[in-house]
């Protein structure tokens, strides 16, 4: 390849005494220079097995060739659909080293769902472990071995804009793609709170969800050791902390809660001394199991980020501050300003409930482009589409994220695409989606179905079809049948009341949650 370079080029990529990477240095040449540096410390560990910065580093420059030679170059989309392994890393480590932009997306999706993805997303290939059939690209096997024939050595620094896509549900129904326009290369997007160089990090997410993705594969880039979970299991995850030291953890509320709920003497003998940092976002934390880790490992060490894929704004509390003002998810960041509308558009006073909008120094729209779906850009503002009010402080809260969006487990889940899928099916003439209280879950997907005429199928039977239709935490959990019909004449439902309805009905809700 035209890319192989002399190794000297790699010493000032990163500060050899602290790991930093300099800023602008290149993410797939940052990756090589650790692998200089430090070639023996551990990069990842996964299942016990670990493989340090010299091992992943050949791994990905082997691969990066390999893509190279199956037509994969600069500027070109390339769809990663595999399971939390090595593999995972070395290809997304290898697509930047030759200016590709990896596209992340669960390996768990049925055919169609992979059919709309890559109609978005126009990629050359798709690095999968799987068949997939009926696609308008070639699938390169991530499960085979490496070819061995392919040099390991370093390749020229290379970066591309965009820097990745991440895949997400649309309101509409279908998925949509937000595309990164920074590129692949270290600057300030690519921190994240209080993770510094050569952390030792664990991981418990699936690396196709934007927040793992980012924040391991940045660790790496700043020479940490990432400790990967292929699943999440809280009873694990305790033992991985005490057992390799681990300072820094990402986690998700769901997740934080089934590590409180375990039985009060594991939970209390785990040694979580190392952790310095434990920082939770994608979803909002109860109250109870904020304190309960608050209390496990200190207000000083439990940190949350509020904030989404697009970087339209964020805010960042502690647990101290978060003492001081319960429930909050913090203040602006620095060059941003939170501003709370009304339904009219007119600013609200603090206290009031309304739409969270940013404004931010460099503008709107700088952080993000969509493929699929619109922006809500208003002039100066973008928002997200969650409701929420500030204090007197400049403190936001939050009060629903999104109206009509599920949040279940730390993923966000779109009712009108799971309505869609259930439509389709035989016997049913309308569909609606909620979220109802679920204690593991945070929300759990419940469907209201509208039956044309007879008997309705058996609870059980109607719901292993919709599985059949529908992946992971877009499976409803529970159905009712009606007569009445779902939507109005314009083709419109009101979730927000329908839900309202079943949370004044007792017996819609489990008993641990009334």
């Amino acid at each position: 390849m035209s890319h192989e370079i002399d190794a000297d080029i790699y010493n000032s990529l990163i500060d050899p005494a602290s790991g930093a990477p300099a800023a602008g240095a290149a993410l797939g040449a940052l990756l090589t220079a650790h692998a200089m540096v430090t070639p023996a410390a551990p990069a990842l560990t996964i299942d016990g097995e670990t493989r340090d910065y010299a091992a992943i580093d050949a791994a990905a420059n082997r691969r990066a060739r390999a893509l190279a030679k199956a037509g994969v170059g600069r500027g070109d989309t390339v769809l990663i659909a595999l399971p939390n392994d090595f593999a995972y890393f070395e290809f997304s480590f290898a697509l930047w080293k030759i200016g590709a932009v990896p596209c992340a997306v669960s390996a768990h999706l049925t055919a169609a769902e992979f059919q709309a993805i890559a109609e978005l997303a126009a990629p050359r290939l798709i690095v999968a472990a799987f068949d997939l059939p009926d696609l308008p690209c070639p699938v390169f096997r991530g499960d085979a071995p490496i070819d061995r024939s392919f040099s390991a050595a370093p390749l020229a620094p290379l970066a591309h804009a965009p820097g990745k896509i991440a895949t997400s549900g649309g309101s509409t129904g279908r998925p949509k793609l937000i595309v990164d326009p920074c590129p692949s290369a270290w600057g300030p997007d690519k921190e994240t709170v209080r993770r510094a160089p050569r952390s030792i990090v664990l991981n418990p997410g699936p690396l196709y969800h934007s927040a793992p993705f980012n924040l391991m594969h940045m660790a790496l880039a700043q020479g940490c050791h990432v400790i990967c979970m292929r699943r999440f299991d809280p009873d694990a995850w305790l033992d991985l902390v005490e057992r390799y030291r681990v300072d820094w953890a990402y986690l998700v509320p769901t997740m934080m809660a089934r590590i409180a709920r375990l039985p009060a003497e594991r939970a209390a003998a785990a040694d979580l001394t190392s952790l310095d940092t434990m920082l939770h976002m994608a979803a909002p934390c109860p109250a109870p199991v904020k304190r309960w880790w608050i209390d496990r490992i200190g207000a000083d060490r439990v940190w949350e980020v509020y904030g989404g894929t697009e970087r339209i704004g964020a805010t960042t509390i502690g647990g101290t501050e978060w003492l001081e003002h319960p429930g909050s998810v913090g203040r602006a960041r620095s060059g941003q300003e939170i501003v709370i509308t009304g339904d009219d558009g007119r600013t609200l006073p603090p206290g009031e409930i309304g739409e969270i909008h940013f404004r931010k120094a460099e503008g709107p729209g700088t952080a993000y482009r969509y493929i699929g779906a619109e922006s809500r850009i208003s002039g100066e503002l973008d928002s997200f589409g969650d409701m929420g009010w500030l204090d007197g402080e400049g403190y936001l809260f939050i009060a629903d994220r999104r109206t009509d969006m599920i949040l279940s487990g730390g993923v966000n889940l779109y009712p009108a695409e799971i309505e869609a899928a259930v439509e389709a099916m035989p016997g049913v003439r309308g569909c609606a989606v909620i979220g109802l209280p679920d204690a593991d879950l945070g929300q759990r997907v419940h469907a209201i179905v509208e039956w044309t005429e007879g008997a309705p199928p058996a609870e059980t039977d109607f719901l292993a079809d919709v599985a059949a239709r529908l992946s992971g935490l877009k499976r409803p959990r529970s159905v009712e049948f009606t007569v009445e019909p779902i939507r109005n004449e314009a083709g419109k439902v009101r979730r927000s009341a329908l839900r309202e309805a079943r949370l004044q009905d007792s017996t819609a809700i489990p008993p641990h949650m009334r």
